[in-house]
């Protein structure tokens, strides 16, 4: 089952979804075109991006 994230809102068609896969990966998706399919993470590798972006390791400045 996708899960959207809590900051978006119901009526948003468009998100970043994800899903815990059958042999234990993180998908994720794009909402508005699911057709492209899903990046797959193993959960530390996922627990490391979420966490460099929690310490803007990849740096938010000139971000749009």
């Amino acid at each position: 089952m996708w899960r959207k994230s809590h900051y978006s809102e119901d009526e948003q068609a468009g998100c970043v979804e994800a899903q815990l896969t059958d042999d234990g990966l993180i998908a994720i998706g794009d909402s508005k075109d699911r057709a492209r399919g899903a990046f797959a993470f193993t959960p530390s590798a996922w627990a490391s991006f979420v966490g460099a972006v929690r310490r803007d390791a990849f740096g938010s400045q000139g971000a749009g």
